[in-house]
This record gives structure tokens, sequence and C-alpha cells, in this order.
């Protein structure tokens, strides 16, 4: 069978793109990419080898989306204001694309290079803005997965409607937020 004339890869992406941003990333199969671009299921096998794939190269791009977006939060920034940047960038991104976020957070199999590249470029920014604190390599990855538990679980928990305490959320973010940094400042390690 050959491929429908127009129809390709970055379509076919930008179709899951928009089914996981509106409606979730389980929302996202090659039926529901197929009915959106209006083709038939089969005709999607020309552009991406099966679902697993199109969902490895949507959490590549969504990934490589975060990383630009914190970039762009912390220019000019340093120190615990970039870090304070990086998260509120973080979880407002989060926040804003549920379906995304979610589709992003697959475990990356160490073959898939494209994940595997975008994830790391925001641990490599997220080292960097921690290298300021006296941490050796291994307290920094430690610190590193503490400030993703921290935004990722507060992102997660709000989207959920999971703070059931009627409590400033923001307030309690920045609370947790100056815990986590002064016991990175104080050697708390």
């Amino acid at each position: 069978m050959s491929p429908r004339a127009g129809l390709n890869a970055e379509l076919v992406l930008h179709a899951a793109w928009g089914i996981a941003d509106s409606q979730g990333i389980a929302a996202v199969t090659l039926s529901s990419v197929a009915q959106k671009l209006g083709v038939r299921s089969p005709s999607l096998y020309n552009h991406v080898s099966s679902l697993d794939e199109l969902r490895r190269m949507l959490a590549a791009q969504v990934l490589n989306q975060l990383h630009e977006r914190i970039v762009a939060a912390i220019e000019g920034l340093n120190g615990e204001a970039a870090i304070r940047a990086f998260a509120s960038t973080y979880i407002n991104y989060a926040l804003e694309h549920p379906g995304l976020y979610e589709g992003a957070q697959i475990a990356s199999d160490q073959r898939d290079h494209e994940v595997t590249r975008a994830g790391g470029a925001i641990v490599d920014l997220t080292l960097q803005l921690l290298s300021h604190y006296s941490l050796n390599e291994k307290e920094a990855l430690y610190a590193v997965r503490g400030l993703r538990s921290l935004v990722h679980g507060y992102a997660s928990l709000e989207r959920l409607g999971g703070f059931g305490l009627p409590l400033d959320l923001q307030e309690s973010f920045v609370f947790n937020l100056n815990i986590f940094l002064g016991g990175l400042r104080h050697g708390s390690c």
C-alpha cells in the first residue's frame, strides 16, 4: 500500500500531540490518530512502526519543549532564583499540559536515544542550576532526583485535587522548596 500523499511522520506526531494535550496520553492510539488525520490506521505504519514508537516520539518532543521553556525562564538568573524559576516553569507546564506531561514520564529505554537525550538535557540543566552548592557528583544527582520529585509530586497532586486542606497552594510549594534549598545550603545531605 503506498503512503497517502501529504501524510508524514511530523503530521502523525502533531495529531498525537493534539490528542494527548486535550484528552490525555491514554487517548493516543493509532486508531484515534488515524481518525484525526482522516485516514485508516494501517496508513500510519508508513510513518511510525508502532504506538510505542509514536509515544516515544511524543515524549521526546514534550521533553524538548519543557527544556526550552525552562531555559527561557531562567535566562539571566542564577543560584536559587534560577532554581525557583525552574520549579515554577516545570509545574506550570505540567499543569497546563497534563496529558503531554504524563506522556513524557515514560521510563526511557537507554537504546531510545531521542527520549534519553531530551530527558538528559533537563537533568544536565538541573545539575548546572545546582552547581553552586557544595555537592559531589553523587549528591548532585540525588538533589536532581529530589527537586524533580518535589515539582512532579506537587504538580501531580495539584492536578488530581490531592491537596484538600484550605491552604494556599503556592505558599505551600514555596515553603517546601525553601526547606529543600535550605537543606542544600546547609549541607544536610
